[in-house]
């Protein structure tokens, strides 16, 4: 073999190789993506929209079908163990962070908050159904021990 079909394919060896590394993590990145978006809650009586959050996803409540109490008052974040927090409405409150997307179609690591209870759990969640459900799972100490919802993406 020559030195010039060497260099020759030496390069187009290269540029495969490039080409592939940035197919691959862009196709990687789509897919960490297709969490994104908005998602009603298991008793559709809330919406929460999953985003991008410092290299992993985060989530917040932009809607629940009774943002108020019966009185009128707007529904507050009253169970936050935290005091100076339990006036704050709970539309608008981040409950979901940290989860970073596995590349086996797993967002783990993150953490889940509960309003109702004002407690906080380790999180992950799954895409089932080509994308159009979201198991949500949170867990103190292992995942088999913890509780599971079925979220519905928001057309």
């Amino acid at each position: 073999m020559n030195t010039e079909n060497t260099t020759n394919m030496s390069s187009k060896t290269i540029v495969l190789i490039a080409f592939l590394a940035v197919f691959g993590l862009s196709a990687q990145a789509q897919t960490a993506d297709a969490v994104v978006g908005e998602w009603y809650t298991t008793d559709q009586r809330g919406k929460v929209e999953i985003y991008p959050c410092s290299n992993a996803y985060c989530g917040k409540i932009v809607w629940l079908k009774e943002p108020t109490n019966p009185d009128g008052s707007v529904i507050v974040d009253a169970e936050n163990p935290d005091e100076s927090l339990r006036n704050r409405p709970i539309e608008g409150i981040e409950i979901l962070s940290g989860l970073e997307y596995d590349g086996d179609g797993e967002y783990e690591d993150g953490k889940i908050y509960d309003p109702e209870s004002g407690k906080t759990y380790s999180c992950l969640m799954r895409l089932k159904n080509g994308g159009s459900e979201l198991e949500v799972r949170g867990f103190i100490g292992f995942s088999l021990i913890g509780r599971s919802e079925q979220w519905t993406r928001v057309n």
